[in-house]
């Protein structure tokens, strides 16, 4: 539809907290989304959540609790870590279990076209028959002779090791809450299926992009594409798959043991500099995990941030409307081309740096415009309202900049007196509690930087 554009992304199992691989899928397409906003689109987001299959039902059972408690408990922390990376919520965040009754008449129109079948050996599976569907393995480019059997149900029922499960007939080692009636006995969805029910539910039978993590591309997203076409949908018009988060150098996942939870790296690092890290490489690129990758990427926050709070100082509160450059806008086009972005919005942040060593306000205001309009479109922008939730108390946030004020005070006194010893002391003190100062024809400015860093200038170098 024009001026508009639908996404939909396949959201978490919410079998345990979010790690960082996962939470890269969220930053990617909240970049694009934003991206696409600020192209003039009215865009509409769905990102489902997976809230019953075998491992939450097991992992319930371990903990003894019941298996809803435990999904909804690992749902909130993943909207706490939405929130905590200044992710935008979806549109819409649709639950499996609460579109029981759509995939129902999905899997109905499926059989009544000849692409599915309920097991005969009485379990209750229901199955998409994939020698029905000619085009299965279009999506991720592979011959069905050479696939492996699908291993998401027990094969005994199948007519053909490859058919996935549509429907999961009861067990009786199953809660009976974990199970709803059909005309093929109680059971539970299978995970392709809900994908296909939700999309459609909310975008319709055809919508513009559909996305997730790589390793979705097959068998799930293949199996969704299947079911749905088979249903005699057009389904998604683009597909957008992220890479992976490794450790090093495996892929970051549950199973594996090796996730970084989102909750625990943002206590480490500042939630922007995660956020950056995740946005900055592009989406279809792997990238490493590691405690150097993200020092890194808080100390280019902290050099842009530094850039925009003296620009802010000189220009003034009155901000000229945030602009994006071309270059930058043709990166974004270019397949989302968040690397090239970011070398825009150092190369504005250089120059404005370049114009603030020159006094020269007009340059400074307009390389200042720039970089607030690329941080909104990356979703860094301090004073984005995504962020509101890690502001400091505004009270401390004055205590800290009287008491930082009057440390500089002290040494401005120093260096007038040519006592450049104390003038030193007091900005090692500084430096050591993280505040870098910078002295500049206005007057010493100070930010916030990473506290292991150390100066190795001195005051009597009239540094």
């Amino acid at each position: 539809m024009p001026g508009k554009v639908s996404i939909y992304h396949c959201g978490l199992t919410v079998q345990s907290a979010p790690h960082v691989g996962h939470i890269r899928k969220e930053v990617v397409f909240d970049v694009l989304r934003r991206w696409l906003a600020h192209l003039g689109y009215d865009v509409t987001v769905v990102a489902n959540v997976t809230d019953i299959d075998d491992k939450i039902l097991a992992k319930a059972e371990a903990n003894g609790e019941p298996w809803w408690a435990l999904a909804y408990r690992f749902e909130r922390e993943l909207h706490q870590a939405y929130d905590a990376l200044g992710c935008l919520r979806p549109t819409y965040e649709p639950r499996a279990t609460g579109h029981v009754p759509e995939m129902i008449e999905l899997i109905k129109v499926l059989i009544d076209r000849g692409h599915a079948y309920a097991a005969t050996d009485g379990s209750g599976d229901v199955y998409f028959d994939v020698l029905s569907w000619p085009a299965y393995g279009e999506l991720s480019h592979q011959a069905i002779g050479d696939m492996e059997p699908a291993a998401d149900a027990d094969p005994r029922g199948k007519r053909d090791p490859r058919d996935f499960a549509l429907w999961k007939g009861h067990k009786p080692d199953e809660p009976e809450t974990a199970s709803w009636w059909t005309p093929w006995g109680r059971g539970r969805p299978g995970w392709h299926l809900e994908c296909s029910a939700m999309a459609a539910k909310y975008l319709g039978d055809e919508f513009d992009i559909h996305g997730g993590g790589l390793d979705l591309r097959f068998p799930h997203h293949e199996n969704e594409l299947a079911q749905s076409t088979a249903a005699g949908q057009r389904f998604a018009r683009y597909w957008m798959h992220n890479g992976w988060v490794t450790a090093a150098g495996e892929k970051m996942s549950k199973s594996l043991g090796n996730g970084a939870l989102v909750s625990e790296v943002v206590r480490a690092y500042p939630p922007r500099a995660v956020r950056f890290y995740l946005a900055a490489p592009h989406y279809r690129s792997a990238i490493e995990f590691s405690d150097t990758s993200l020092a890194e990427a808080t100390a280019a926050l902290e050099r842009i941030d530094t850039f925009v709070q003296r620009a802010t100082v000189l220009v003034g509160p009155e901000l000229a409307s945030p602009v994006v450059p071309e270059a930058f806008a043709a990166a974004m086009n270019d397949d989302l081309g968040t690397p090239g972005a970011v070398a825009v919005l150092y190369t504005a942040v250089r120059t404005g740096n370049s114009a603030l060593a020159q006094g020269d306000t007009d340059a400074v205001a307009a390389s200042l415009a720039e970089v607030r309009g690329m941080l909104g479109v990356l979703g860094l922008d301090a004073d984005d309202p995504a962020w509101a939730g890690s502001a400091q108390d505004d009270r401390l946030e004055g205590v800290v900049d009287g008491l930082v004020q009057a440390v500089l005070d002290q040494r401005a006194q120093a260096r007038r007196d040519r006592d450049f010893a104390a003038a030193d002391r007091l900005r090692d003190l500084l430096s050591g509690l993280g505040v870098e100062v910078a002295d500049t024809p206005q007057g010493a400015e100070w930010s916030l930087r990473a506290p292991s860093t150390s100066t190795t200038t001195s005051d009597k170098d009239g540094v």
